[in-house]
């Protein structure tokens, strides 16, 4: 006979947090929690092995966490082979007789439109919640954005500094300007010291994830060691506490730097604990500003810091749920050329993106402006289909949800949205890459030649770039200028650029099949467009 008042508590591997809504009104001595590692989640793109393994064992030390706080969790590893999250839940609820089942709105659409049909599927009540980790609702942002014409992210910003008062002196911004970005572009200088973060989780459960990773996973892109990543509410705290007292004084100045060999630099690398639901975001934001408050850390640093969560880390997240599903298809310029397969191994001659692709590879982790910039601008240059960055970002960094990347990618580094986020392409040459980075130095090309066979091959592809979208780019305030620099080349230079980019184009080899075989421990390896 059914529990006429047991809830089955359903929790997502990233929605690891004591006082998630899904847990609201809930009886520890009644109810019970369900937690699933399910091959559909698993496989539905190719996961860095880092990023598998992060996820595991994170869940696995919140339901020992949940125990310890006198829940029953009915657990579900990977080896047991249950395909889907409906799956686990019929199964968890014919178990437990539960009555309802209960959780918390899902980051990504593709689930939120499975868990909406559970009713029927089921046979029971499903209540869905809000998720209150996030400052602003989706509601909320909704009716930000009703009525205007661009969803400018300086403005929801500002809006959002406001709601909770963070860096505020009474109704003006903290240094009196909102915006500390321009003292924030600054390159990195080698001799300045970097933290190390923290070492990586090393424990019995995180090392039985691993050896089923490795088990399991081996064809996975990117390597399994070493482990960099917490796995625990307390790690994560830790890993917090470092960065706040040791990277967070000269993160502002050198956020968009990049160092050969230095993938960390002064980055928080705090991402991966605030989307699994391991940090509260206001609670971060609160003690960086403390940090400004107390003269241990300079305003530049900690706005910019801050304005990556409650800025550009809720902005996005509005503007996916306020466009999905249609965004996820969107293609304003037309591109089409696959990923090159050097995407994939970091087997390239370009300095930039063998370091950032090989540090990808080795630690599932780049920060912002290695992925904007390195990675994104030379796939928009190159006019790769954004489906298909869109599959390689979501898949090679531990951080990656589609909630926050889709709109990262398509949006802001590859312009298929058509200027809904970017007010301009983030496109460049050679010459951004050598500021703002030593990568040049040790490249067989020469970033200061445009044509010749020691030419970086970013300049011809800049050209060709603003060439094949001249018409549309005449119309951006912003990018008229550009537009008009190549109309004054000469025609013998234009064709000469043109031509070298279309060569360059030309040897590139797509990623297929026959580069790695396919996995039968995934639901599908098509690694094509989807």
């Amino acid at each position: 006979m059914v529990n006429s008042s047991r809830r089955l508590i359903l929790i997502l591997g990233d929605q690891l947090t004591p006082d998630l809504s899904a847990f609201d009104g809930a009886d520890p001595g009644r109810d019970v929690v369900l937690m699933a590692e399910v091959a559909g989640e698993a496989g539905y793109v190719d996961h860095h092995k880092q990023k598998l393994a992060l996820v595991f064992a994170a869940m696995r030390h919140f339901a020992a966490e949940l125990r310890a706080a006198g829940w029953t969790v009915d657990y579900r590893t990977l080896p047991e082979g249950v395909p889907d999250f409906a799956t686990a839940a019929a199964e968890a609820i014919a178990r437990h007789r539960a009555a309802i089942l209960v959780v918390t709105e899902p980051g990504e659409w593709r689930l939120q439109d499975e868990i909406e049909g559970w009713e029927e599927r089921l046979a029971l009540p499903v209540l869905i919640r809000e998720d209150r980790r996030f400052l602003c609702t989706r509601a909320d942002f909704a009716a930000w954005a009703n009525g205007r014409r661009s969803l400018v992210m300086e403005h929801f910003y500002r809006f959002m500094r406001r709601r909770p008062g963070l860096l505020m002196d009474g109704d003006q911004p903290a240094g009196g300007r909102w915006n500390f970005d321009a003292e924030n572009r600054k390159p990195a200088r080698p001799s300045l010291f970097m933290p190390e973060p923290l070492a990586g989780a090393d424990d019995p459960v995180t090392t039985e994830v691993l050896e089923m990773v490795a088990a399991r996973f081996p064809g996975n892109f990117g390597a399994l060691t070493p482990f960099r990543w917490q796995v625990t509410r307390a790690g994560a705290e830790a890993a917090r506490d470092r960065f706040l007292t040791e990277a967070l004084p000269h993160f502002g100045e050198t956020q968009d730097a990049m160092l050969a060999g230095k993938p960390w630099m002064h980055h928080a690398l705090l991402s991966p604990y605030l989307n699994l639901g391991l940090l509260d975001p206001l609670d971060l934001c609160r003690r960086a500003e403390a940090e400004y408050r107390a003269g241990r850390a300079p305003l530049n640093a900690v706005e910019g810091f801050i304005r990556q969560i409650i800025g550009w880390r809720e902005y996005v997240r509005g503007v996916y749920w306020l466009k999905m599903p249609d965004y996820s298809a969107m293609n304003t310029l037309g591109a089409t050329r696959p990923l090159p397969d050097f995407y994939w191994t970091g087997d390239t001659d370009m300095a930039c993106l063998a370091e950032v692709i090989g540090q990808t590879l080795a630690h599932g982790y780049a920060h912002h402006i290695q992925r904007l910039m390195i990675t994104g601008t030379y796939a928009l240059l190159i006019g790769a289909d954004p489906a298909q960055v869109h599959r390689w970002y979501l898949g090679v960094y531990v951080d990656a949800y589609e909630w926050v990347e889709l709109p990262n990618t398509l949006g802001m580094s590859q312009f298929a949205d058509g200027g809904l986020l970017a007010t301009k392409p983030y496109a460049a040459s050679a010459a951004y890459v050598d500021r703002m980075s030593d990568y040049c130095r040790g490249c067989r090309y020469d970033p200061k030649q445009r044509l010749g066979e020691a030419a970086c091959p970013w300049n011809a592809l800049y050209w060709d770039f603003i060439a094949r979208h001249a018409d549309r780019w005449a119309g951006n305030h912003r990018m008229a200028v550009i537009v008009k620099a190549w109309a004054a080349k000469p025609a013998e230079e234009q064709a000469a650029l043109r031509a070298a980019a279309a060569a360059h184009l030309a040897a590139l080899k797509a990623y297929g099949d026959a580069a790695r075989p396919a996995r039968p421990d995934h639901p599908s390896d098509d690694r094509s467009v989807p």
